[in-house]
């Protein structure tokens, strides 16, 4: 039992010292973060039939190109990403999350959250940080067949995406995450 104790402890000190810093002094460049956006973006438009239509309707757009999660049992996530609204950069992010459970493994993912109405977006930006299902909530958007989705029946204030899963953990949420405005 002690041996699986110290094993833990050693491998969420090494995750945690992998881990990016959420302090904006080691915080990713802006044009590091808006590339990697637009690679994001790209991958969604090209997965999702009408997503550029969605993306049109909406009044900002939220890109996280690469948020990683890791841990054993008590586990953490981090990521970079920018904001657009109306196709014009309006600021940078992190989103900071931590979780407990059975997990084992590191998994990375990208999320897009969309802001469909203004009052949404107000509320959004009007916080010092937001915390997913506390100060609003977001209703992540299931994929149907050949990649399309109905914009028309999407009525909720602030919708998101999770893909490109890779690694040994899965989890689609975002309950609990705590997004915040990065000073550059």
């Amino acid at each position: 039992m002690r041996a699986i104790r110290i094993l833990l402890v050693a491998f969420l000190a090494i995750t945690a010292a992998s881990l990016p810093a959420p302090d904006t002094a080691r915080a990713a460049s802006r044009a590091a973060i808006d590339a990697d956006a637009r690679v994001t973006l790209d991958q969604f438009f090209k997965r999702i039939i009408n997503g550029r239509e969605l993306a049109n309707k909406a009044e900002a757009i939220l890109v996280f190109p690469s948020i990683v999660k890791a841990g054993i049992g008590i586990g953490g996530e981090y990521g970079e990403g920018v904001m657009h609204v109306r196709g014009q950069t309006s600021g940078y992010y992190n989103i900071i999350g931590a979780s407990f459970g059975f997990q084992l493994g590191i998994q990375t993912r990208s999320v897009i959250i969309m802001f469909m109405t203004p009052s949404a977006l107000a509320g959004f930006q009007s916080r010092a940080g937001f915390e997913v299902g506390v100060d609003g909530s977001v209703a992540l958007i299931t994929i149907g067949v050949a990649g399309q989705i109905d914009t028309n029946n999407i009525l909720d204030p602030i919708i998101g995406f999770v893909f490109n899963n890779k690694g040994l953990m899965y989890n689609l949420t975002l309950e609990g995450t705590k997004i915040t405005r990065i000073r550059h």
